[in-house]
């Protein structure tokens, strides 16, 4: 599949053969041999077109791009995330945002579950991959962004239960995100996990991850290991929250007082 997926790519991209061939370090004459099937590459080069597609070794090497169904799977080519005030990285290093749309081209949520979390941190890029996942709609969101839901474990982020789905929007900016903000981020060491993100990009490159439930303690992640941030907007769960007592008795103290305050006026 090598040599159908590169043409494939490079199309994509927009790239002729000898700005290909400057992104992956050879020479012009190369990437014509590779497209033709004249020649293999070598495994640095085939790392490198993997890194430059947003796609995984495996999938460039066994996947036929150029035959996925457009109905069923689309791909999105994404700008370089912006981290840093700096100018930009290079327009050509893209990432690529995996997707699947319904029969009038509407952007499905796929469903990451708790069992397909580890393969989704080498599949997250793979439209094969995307495709397999389970797939609704939530009309309520409305059409404003791309949005995948992940099962969450754990209760660190009580009192939203382990199991709980939630449902985010995609983060193209990450320097947007404010403090505060309750995100799913998928990194390279973390996995995939549920927090609450403060921004510390432009001062340290890191974000800062904390749990809503004390007894976890935040800690930095840096923002080289981040693959993906999702925003969190909404959450499905068959477990209802546990209503706070104490809330409950401050109301009705509340509400005393105001019929007191009441029955003084009238006398």
């Amino acid at each position: 599949m090598i040599n159908t997926n590169l043409k494939y790519w490079r199309r994509e991209l927009s790239l002729t053969q000898a700005q290909m061939a400057e992104k992956l370090g050879i020479k012009r004459s190369l990437v014509g041999a590779y497209e033709e099937g004249r020649a293999e590459p070598k495994l640095t080069t085939l790392v490198n077109m993997a890194r430059l597609f947003g796609i995984t070794l495996d999938a460039l090497v066994t996947t036929d791009f150029s035959k996925k169904g457009k109905a069923k799977t689309a791909i999105r080519h994404l700008e370089p995330v912006n981290t840093t005030p700096e100018p930009p990285r290079p327009a050509g290093n893209l990432r690529v945002l995996a997707l699947t749309v319904d029969k009038e081209q509407n952007e499905n949520i796929e469903l990451v579950p708790l069992k397909a979390s580890a393969g989704y941190l080498n599949g997250y890029a793979d439209p094969e991959f995307i495709e397999e996942l389970p797939k609704f709609r939530l009309p309520m969101l409305g059409s404003g962004g791309t949005y995948r839901a992940f099962e969450i474990s754990g209760d660190s982020m009580l009192p939203i239960a382990s199991g709980t789905v939630i449902v985010g929007r995609y983060v193209d900016d990450w320097l947007t995100l404010k403090d505060g903000t309750p995100c799913i981020v998928v990194s390279a060491k973390e996995g995939i996990v549920f927090k609450r993100v403060y921004n510390r990009l432009k001062n340290a490159a890191t974000l800062s991850l904390h749990s809503d439930n004390p007894v976890y303690s935040p800690y930095e992640i840096d923002v080289q290991d981040v693959v993906e941030i999702w925003e969190a907007k909404a959450y499905i769960s068959s477990t209802f929250p546990i209503a706070d007592l104490s809330l409950n008795r401050l109301a009705s103290i509340v509400l005393d007082l105001q019929k007191q305050m009441t029955t003084l006026k009238k006398a």
